[in-house]
């Protein structure tokens, strides 16, 4: 018996095909995949060219999907993949450099579920520690919808758009605040949903993306380069300045805190909220506190109920609520639970969300920026 073998086999087994260029990576990957019996290994690939042609002849359910391979990269692999025969794909990254965190965020912005952090580079003997968390996240991805992407242009970054890169550095602390939420599908969702916002003069982004600690710094850029919006990561005690958004950095809470004239954001390490930290919650919640009718919440695609509480509190402060619907929604779970706990005064396809955020900052009242709230 293999030392993965612990947990009965359920009713149906997904097909997974493993893709990786080491051998030895193959074999422990296929064992890990198929320890628990909810998974059947169909085949094995050893590069980009041969995933393709192995899915296109064996039809899995599920990819494993190594990020660094010789020839045709998993990063180019998943472009075909989603072009031709999306599925869902959890990408393994060796991890621990800015290169592997890019890598990584081009794949789940390119349609990946998810990804996997080997713990000790492309050839690891000590897999087995993140044994749960493949399975975990092969788990996860058999439940999502995936829909085809076109491929991208090799994942060149289109230019900057800021339309008034002189006012940003004089702004001051936002009237209003768009708080957002995600997790599965979330990367590619922001990818789109950021650079069609614009930067507001007025108004505050602050984004929870349920994301390990090591990659927000990197998603942040990446937002950045492509947004009128100033992205960055969270940090704390940072003045909230309006015209810029904000990412909570992997393992902690981001909070605002007031006077409501000089909010500042706080980050935390209290513990998780619904098995994640981030959490949009804590964020959501003192978004409400201190900018109650003044503030949108915003619930994207993802697994769980996270958001749905905070995104109460907003709405019974005052604010407004748009969650991302059923249709464009990777996992739909979050918005879902968010819209029955709490509401809606909007619920909108992907593509439809900047237009639908536009609308609700329009209906919220009229508040000076430097003034004190009530």
């Amino acid at each position: 018996m293999s030392s993965f073998d612990r947990v009965a086999p359920p009713r149906v087994r997904h097909t997974v095909l493993v893709v990786d260029d080491s051998a030895f990576m193959r074999k422990l990957v296929s064992e890990i995949v198929a320890s628990t019996g909810e998974f059947t290994v169909v085949g094995t690939a050893r590069d980009g060219q041969d995933a393709l042609a192995q899915v296109r002849t064996l039809q899995p359910d599920l990819v494993t999907l190594d990020v660094d391979m010789p020839g045709l990269d998993g990063l180019a692999a998943l472009e075909f993949l989603m072009r031709d025969y999306p599925r869902p794909v959890v990408m393994l990254s060796a991890g621990g450099s800015d290169g592997g965190h890019d890598a990584t965020l081009r794949a789940l912005e390119r349609g990946a579920v998810d990804f996997v952090r080997k713990p000790s580079g492309a050839i690891s003997l000590d897999l087995e520690i993140v044994a749960d968390q493949l399975l975990q996240a092969l788990r996860a991805a058999s439940t999502v919808r995936v829909t085809a992407h076109p491929v991208l242009a090799s994942g060149r970054m289109p230019a900057p758009h800021r339309s008034v890169p002189a006012l940003l550095p004089l702004a001051g602390p936002p009237a209003r605040v768009v708080c957002m939420a995600a997790s599965t599908g979330g990367p590619a969702a922001l990818a789109q949903l950021l650079p069609a916002l614009p930067a507001w003069p007025d108004t505050a982004v602050l984004i929870v993306q349920h994301m390990p600690p090591g990659f927000t710094a990197s998603f942040a850029l990446r937002l950045d380069a492509t947004s009128a919006l100033t992205v960055h990561e969270a940090a704390d005690g940072v003045p909230l300045r309006a015209g810029h958004a904000y990412i909570a950095p992997g393992g902690r809470h981001l909070r605002v805190q007031g006077p409501r004239e000089a909010p500042r954001l706080v980050l935390g390490h209290d513990p998780s909220q619904w098995g994640v930290r981030p959490a949009a919650d804590p964020l959501f919640e003192s978004v409400a506190e201190l900018f109650g009718s003044h503030a949108v919440g915003m619930v994207l695609t993802g697994m769980g109920r996270d958001g749905a509480s905070g995104l109460r509190a907003i709405r019974t402060a005052g604010g407004r609520g748009i969650v991302q619907d059923e249709a464009s929604s990777i996992v739909p779970g979050m918005p879902e639970a968010a819209r029955r706990a709490a509401g809606a005064d909007a619920v909108a396809s992907l593509d439809e969300l900047p237009k639908a955020l536009a609308a609700q900052l329009e209906r919220l009242p009229v508040l000076s920026p430097f003034a004190a709230s009530a």
